[in-house]
């Protein structure tokens, strides 16, 4: 285990943020993975780090604030909080976040503390999000396993099996399974860039998405769209990647476009609230309609955010046949499930995903149809049998996916 979190580690500090010589690295870790993040560092500091700082957080702790917290009290945003991410900012920091969510954690909190807790947060930190959103920043966002969610995951399995089972699978969906996984990674981000090269150069006008579970979709593309895939690269000109793992191809639709019904074919969890068998029906770009077996109140916060949260800001295509599809395991967590899966996003939209959109104002970027919100949520829509066929602008049909795979 040491060794394979010293790899973990040197996978997230090369090929996450590819940190260079001299920078800063910020870390924003649970408790729970303290070594894991001890790993980072050390991992970081040898890559010629010039400073690491690590910023703390509890799941637990936070539940605590939402049940005796005022709604007002959950509103009120340190300065300490805004400090640390201006401090990296300023000092041109590279950013890795670590996840480790207890599913089910919050769900009997009031989902409109939590819906009003995300939204200050979002706020007071838009200056941070603004930079991460335009590459300004490089950030890579990496799990860790924890007991719950392996339980969650595996409740046939004791507590501590679960745990090795999960850390098993971890290893296989980040290819650290391989031997020259930093080889299996650059092979991997080829493929990737093979395909959004087909779509950036073909010219699309729209998508259609048809499957046996109810989803009937259109969605258009923006003029000046950019699909991209597992490599990103930064204002300074340096790649990176951004979520570990990834299988995904990704862009971002124009915003007004959306008909029809999306169906969810995995569930979606939401602050450790689990929204399951949910359907979202778009007239004109926005939702109009919803529905949730479970997790209703969740989804309405979700989608009540604010305008922009109303409508997409992602479209990313994800073969049926991927590496965490094939482990036939629901996660429970969006950074691994959304790969298992084409998805969408509701809510923000990707300056990067436009010719020229990095330097482009909000008013620009609406005025070209990309979306803009507080929120950036996704949930998955594969199955088996997707089909998705794309329409050009000189009229012609091109399949992208048969049966829920590539054909390109």
């Amino acid at each position: 285990m040491d060794r394979k979190l010293k790899q973990y580690a040197e996978l997230i500090v090369k090929q996450g943020v590819n940190l260079q010589k001299g920078e800063l690295v910020a870390i924003s870790s649970p408790v729970m993975a303290a070594d894991l993040t001890e790993a980072i560092a050390e991992a970081a500091y040898k890559c010629g780090a010039r400073k690491v700082m690590v910023m703390w957080n509890d799941e637990k702790l936070g539940k605590l604030a939402y049940v005796y917290e005022s709604e007002e009290s959950l509103n009120e945003v340190p300065a300490h909080v805004v400090a640390s991410r201006d401090y990296i900012l300023d000092n041109e920091g590279v950013y890795i976040a670590l996840l480790s969510d207890i599913p089910g954690i919050l769900k009997d909190v009031d989902a409109k503390k939590v819906g009003a807790r995300n939204k200050a947060v979002r706020l007071a930190l838009k200056r941070f999000r603004d930079s991460t959103n335009i590459n300004a920043t490089r950030w890579c966002l990496a799990a860790y396993p924890n007991e719950c969610w392996a339980k969650k995951m595996f409740p046939d399995l004791p507590e501590d099996k679960a745990v090795e089972k999960q850390w098993e699978f971890f290893h296989k969906t980040l290819r650290l399974d391989k031997e020259d996984y930093l080889g299996e990674w650059k092979k991997h981000q080829e493929n990737l860039a093979r395909r959004s090269k087909f779509l950036n150069e073909a010219n699309i006008k729209s998508f259609r998405y048809k499957n046996s579970i109810g989803t009937d979709f259109r969605i258009g593309m923006p003029k000046g769209y950019i699909f991209t895939g597992a490599v990103e690269k930064s204002r300074g000109g340096v790649d990176f990647t951004a979520n570990l793992p990834t299988e995904e191809v990704f862009s971002s639709p124009d915003k007004n476009t959306a008909e029809g019904t999306l169906v969810a074919a995995l569930p979606l969890v939401r602050n450790g609230v689990i929204i399951e068998n949910f359907s979202l029906t778009f007239e004109k770009g926005r939702v109009v309609d919803f529905k949730a077996e479970k997790g209703y109140d969740t989804l309405k916060e979700i989608i009540e955010t604010d305008e922009g949260s109303h409508r997409l800001g992602e479209i990313a295509l994800i073969g049926y046949d991927s590496p965490i599809q094939n482990l036939k395991t629901l996660f429970y967590e969006t950074l691994f499930d959304e790969n298992a899966s084409c998805h969408f996003a509701l809510g923000r939209a990707f300056p990067t995903c436009l010719k020229g959109g990095e330097d482009m104002s909000d008013e620009e970027l609406s005025a070209a149809g990309l979306n803009n919100s507080l929120e950036h949520v996704d949930f998955m829509v594969g199955t088996k049998d997707l089909s998705i066929v794309a329409a050009t602008e000189d009229g012609r049909e091109i399949e992208i996916f048969r049966n829920g795979n590539w054909v390109i």
